[in-house]
Parts: structure tokens; sequence; C-alpha cells
């Protein structure tokens, strides 16, 4: 059975850069343009990660990390950032609102699917 993961960013260069990555890899993917969208396919799911990009329209992926986090359906769902925001405070922030992991644009395969794989705990190397 394939993990599921949902990719949340308003961005399609980016969705069909990471959807082409993890379809490759045997991911089932998921993808949400809105944090709003993000929620809902979270709450409906039984996901096994999410990918999260910080800056969004409407509401940002701080604040959709934080409902995910916030609530005991979803609270123990892995969460990945993945943001164009590099600076320390940026990643402290995340980290303080419960994000597993950080992934900075642009990324390679290799990073995105490093982060996952220690997030989801698989120890085989990414190659």
């Amino acid at each position: 059975m394939a993990q599921k993961l949902l990719i949340v960013d308003d961005n399609p260069d980016s969705v069909a850069i990471m959807r082409s990555i993890l379809e490759n890899r045997g991911y089932q993917v998921f993808v949400a343009i809105s944090g709003t969208d993000a929620l809902q396919v979270v709450s409906k799911e039984a996901l096994d990660l999410v990918l999260l990009d910080v800056m969004m329209p409407e509401m940002s992926g701080i604040e959709v990390l934080q409902q995910i986090k916030d609530n005991s359906q979803t609270g123990r769902l892995p969460v990945i950032l993945v943001t164009a925001k590099t600076h320390d405070e940026d990643v402290m922030v995340g980290y303080q609102y419960g994000a597993d992991y950080y992934i900075t644009k642009p990324f390679t395969a290799k990073q995105l699917l490093y982060g996952i794989d220690l997030v989801l705990g698989k120890g085989e190397s990414v190659g």
C-alpha cells in the first residue's frame, strides 16, 4: 500500500515538480492549493505526511501547521515545511509550531526525498 502524501502549495510549478518526484518514488499524492483545501484533505484522508508551503494567500502555512498540530485527530501527522523563507527565525517559528522538518526552495529531488525518508523513519539511503 502506497504511503499518502499531501502537497500544499499555491504555486503550480512547485506542485508539478514535487508530484513528479513523489509519484516516481511510488507515493500516492494529494494536492491542495490553499490552507483551507489542505485542512479538508487532512480531515478526510489517512495521510502519512504533509509537505506544506509557508507563504500562501488567505492562510499561511504556519496557520495550517498550527491547526493540524492542535487537532487531536491530526496532531501526530508529520509536517515538513517547504519554503523559500530561509532566515533562522523563520525556521525556528516553523519548529516552534510543530514542524517535523524544514526544506528550503529551491531543493533537489535528493533533498526532498531525504527529508521525507528522515521524517517517515525510513533508514535507507536516498540515491
